[in-house]
C-alpha cells in the first residue's frame, strides 16, 4: 500500500466516524470508482461539477442504488455532454468555414 494510499484510507476512516458511518466499508474498487468519477465530472463538465456530481450519486446509492450501476450512468451522461459540445464546436467550425469562403467569393 503506498503512503498516498494509506493517508487516503486513514482520512476516510476519520471521517466516517465523525459522520457516523464507520459501520459502512469502501472497498479499494468502490474508491476508485468514486475517484474517476470526481475526475470525469471535474474535467468533462466543469471543477465545481465534481462534489455536485457525488453528492447527488451518494444520494441514489443512499436510497438503494449500487454505485457501481449509479456511477455507470452517471459516466455516461457525463461523456455523452461532452460529444455533444465537441459536435456542436465542429458544427460551428463548419459554419465559420462556411462564413470565410463565402467572403472570399
Amino acid at each position: 500500500m503506498t503512503e498516498e494510499w494509506a493517508s487516503l484510507k486513514d482520512w476516510i476512516d476519520i471521517l466516517a466516524h465523525h459522520i457516523d458511518t464507520d459501520d459502512f466499508e469502501l472497498s479499494k474498487d468502490d474508491i476508485l470508482t468514486i475517484l474517476d468519477l470526481a475526475r470525469d465530472a471535474s474535467h468533462q463538465v466543469e471543477r465545481a461539477a465534481s462534489p455536485l456530481t457525488l453528492f447527488l450519486v451518494g444520494v441514489a446509492v443512499g436510497r438503494g442504488g449500487s454505485l457501481g450501476k449509479v456511477a455507470a450512468q452517471t459516466t455516461a451522461l457525463v461523456l455523452s455532454l461532452d460529444d455533444r459540445t465537441n459536435e456542436a464546436a465542429d458544427t460551428a467550425d463548419d459554419e465559420s468555414d462556411d462564413e470565410v469562403d463565402t467572403d472570399i467569393q
